[in-house]
């Protein structure tokens, strides 16, 4: 617990954890030192709390963001609750997200729209897998790559990597995709906030196991 909450992001996620460091728990040394399993107790419930407002947060302002469902932006989210060395992690994979998941796709004959995106020229259909997307053939006059990043390699392949064949024949295909490459600024103000509500909700937690143990009840 030398240092506090920082992040680390790779290409495709970005890793915040969470961690008070000694400077903040000064003020708690003496209780720490009396009652060491009470005081870790108020840590981990702290970190874990903290955690699930974070995940919480994060969720809400992404979807905002990026005009997605919050419940698939959830799915990218993942908490690690404290580890041995004091650690509580949160996990955001921000490869892109299928543009199927922003919401309720609906056809028309001009393309899909859902979640105030069009998509001209494309049509939402089970190709692979077991749920329906929303593709377009690069061929078409409509396709933008931008509309479509990041989508896997199969098969006929097509002019450029990101396309994918329909069942081998001459219409390559591309998956309707949303980049969330533009959450990454948000990260380092992710992780200052997450770091002040930790060490809000740790002193909470720690006054609590203090009042505990001046009653005299049991200790965690």
């Amino acid at each position: 617990m030398s240092v506090g909450s920082y992040v680390k992001q790779s290409a495709s996620s970005g890793m915040i954890t969470l961690q008070a460091d000694q400077s903040d728990l000064k003020a708690f040394a003496d209780f720490a030192a009396l009652v060491p399993k009470a005081a870790t107790a108020a840590q981990r419930r702290a970190i874990n709390k903290t955690l699930r407002w974070l995940r919480t947060h994060i969720a809400r302002a992404v979807s905002q963001q990026e005009r997605v469902a919050v419940t698939a932006v959830r799915q990218r989210l993942r908490a690690y609750p404290l580890n041995g060395n004091g650690q509580g992690k949160l996990w955001f994979g921000i490869n892109s997200i299928e543009a199927s998941r922003a919401g309720r796709p609906r056809q028309t004959r001009a393309g899909v729209s859902l979640a105030g995106r069009r998509y001209q020229g494309a049509f939402f259909k089970k190709v692979y897998g077991g749920q329906p997307d929303i593709w377009i053939r690069t061929a078409s006059k409509h396709f933008k790559a931008s509309d479509y990043p990041d989508s896997e390699v199969s098969g006929g392949g097509g002019a450029s990597s990101g396309w994918i064949s329909e069942n081998g024949s001459r219409y390559p295909l591309a998956k309707a995709k949303i980049s969330l490459e533009d959450v990454r600024p948000h990260f380092e103000s992710w992780s200052k906030r997450a770091h002040q509500q930790l060490l809000k909700v740790l002193e909470q937690e720690l006054n609590f196991e203090l009042q505990k143990y001046l009653r005299g009840t049991d200790r965690v």
